[in-house]
């Protein structure tokens, strides 16, 4: 057993290795020049991306495309909460009523998911243009899509014993759910909420950049301009943002779990 477990870890370092090579080979990227040229990358990085005394006039507006950028996220994120929460009370096995509706939440789920947020906004640019709009709608599909599979395995993994309690006392299905399954998942269910909201703000950052709208829209535009001063301070300040964002809701989640 020991040395078919041995044999089995050499053939995997094999495949992946080869298949590393075989991909470098087929894209033309030279791994040794790519790490050979990588402190120049960095010497570069720290050499321009300085916050100069001027940029710090250019805070407000930074400041106020960012405020966008996270409202915008948490917008697509609540909206995006309401409807994932009816996909997965048809999607779980404990909630639902029918099959064909639990496979249809399913399918849902799956196809918002699996297709990622940059490439919804690729397609709904084409039919809502440039705007904020586009940017929201793309991150409400991405956020139904995960939020969906994430409540189905809440709801799923939730104890059978209540849910039997109150259906042998003749109990509606919705005095079933908001009685017994949304009091056991609710902690499960707002930190998912909570991960979703940061995903989002940094999804957003580069969606806005598609769509032209919040912090994304800055930064591009400061990058083409080639005012790298100013980029330097809208990298620190959504870096800043995401920390602070993700401190709150790593609180949160203490609290409530």
């Amino acid at each position: 057993m020991k040395v078919s477990r041995k044999w089995q870890t050499i053939f995997f370092i094999l495949l992946i290795s080869g298949m590393t090579l075989a991909s470098s080979a087929i894209t033309g990227f030279n791994i040794v020049h790519g790490i050979a040229t990588f402190p120049k990358a960095i010497t570069w990085i720290f050499s321009n991306l300085l916050i100069s005394q001027e940029t710090w006039g250019r805070l407000p507006t930074i400041l106020e495309k960012l405020l966008e950028t996270i409202l915008m996220s948490i917008a697509a994120t609540t909206t995006g909460t309401a409807v994932a929460f009816f996909l997965g009370l048809m999607g779980s096995k404990t909630t639902g009523t029918s099959k064909a509706l639990g496979v249809l939440a399913r399918f849902v789920a799956s196809v918002s998911r699996n297709i990622p947020v940059v490439a919804w906004a690729l397609i709904l640019l084409l039919s809502f243009g440039q705007n904020s709009v586009t940017g929201y709608l793309a991150l409400f599909v991405g956020s139904v899509g995960f939020l969906t599979r994430a409540f189905i395995e809440s709801i799923d993994e939730a104890s059978q014993s209540a849910v039997e309690a109150l259906r042998a006392t003749g109990a509606t299905y919705f005095q079933i759910v908001f009685k017994a399954v949304v009091p056991q998942c609710l902690p499960q269910m707002v930190s998912w909420i909570l991960f979703m909201i940061e995903t989002n703000i940094r999804s957003a950052t580069l969606v806005g950049i598609l769509t032209g709208t919040g912090i994304g829209y800055t930064f591009d535009l400061y990058y083409k301009t080639l005012n790298y001063n100013a980029v330097a301070l809208v990298t620190f300040s959504i870096i800043l943002a995401v920390i602070v964002i993700e401190l709150m809701s790593n609180y949160i989640r203490k609290v409530i779990i």
